[in-house]
């Protein structure tokens, strides 16, 4: 793995992974290690246009219209921060490409050849090298997406979409090392020391 590896927070709406990739973005701070941090969709200036248009509550595109603001925002992020970055620090990314394998594959059912393809023209062999993928149960996601107060477009699918999203997560994970699962039915200190340990080793810090 480099020593400036690109390193992903996954999971579905509530499961925590912006709450987290946050405290590990601190903890970078302290030890003083150059890095960047944006989330998918979004990041750069045009990423986040994007963004907006895509998540606003009165929009309603097709899926393949999602996938393909998806990867339009990505090939931003590709050319004003990936590239420029890669390798040179360390990089961590609020939802990457395995967001949209479960999303718009496993929930909207969109072929995942077609997903790979555009990966593949958008990031070059640019992948992730570590992610943590969270993970909430029924009680916890609901729960959680009453007390948001600005909800997008993105928190407002019926359960059985997240179920099918988060399925498909573990499913991309399954016998893999460079993920690791984190339950965030189970304490924030307790998630909080596994991840900033896992950090520790990824970096030898």
């Amino acid at each position: 793995m480099s020593k400036k590896p690109i390193i992903v927070f996954e999971g579905i709406e509530g499961s925590g992974k912006t709450f987290h990739i946050k405290n590990v973005e601190n903890h970078l701070k302290k030890k003083k290690i150059n890095y960047i941090k944006f989330r998918e969709p979004g990041g750069s200036k045009n990423a986040e246009k994007i963004r907006n248009l895509m998540l606003d509550k009165k929009t309603n595109f097709k899926n393949l219209t999602d996938l393909l603001l998806i990867m339009a925002s990505r090939n931003e992020n590709y050319n004003e921060l990936i590239k420029k970055n890669h390798k040179k620090k360390v990089i961590l990314i609020d939802r990457f490409t395995e967001s949209t394998l479960a999303y718009q594959h496993f929930g909207m059912g969109i072929n995942k050849e077609l997903i790979f393809f555009l990966n593949k023209i958008i990031l070059k062999n640019i992948k992730s090298d570590f992610t943590f993928i969270n993970i909430v149960n029924k009680s916890n996601l609901i729960l959680r997406l009453k007390k948001r107060i600005n909800k997008n477009r993105y928190d407002a699918f019926n359960y059985n979409f997240y179920n099918k999203v988060q399925k498909g997560y573990l499913k991309l994970s399954k016998n893999k090392k460079k993920y690791l699962i984190i339950n965030s039915n189970d304490s924030i200190s307790k998630n909080k020391s596994i991840i900033i340990n896992k950090i520790n080793k990824i970096l030898k810090i």
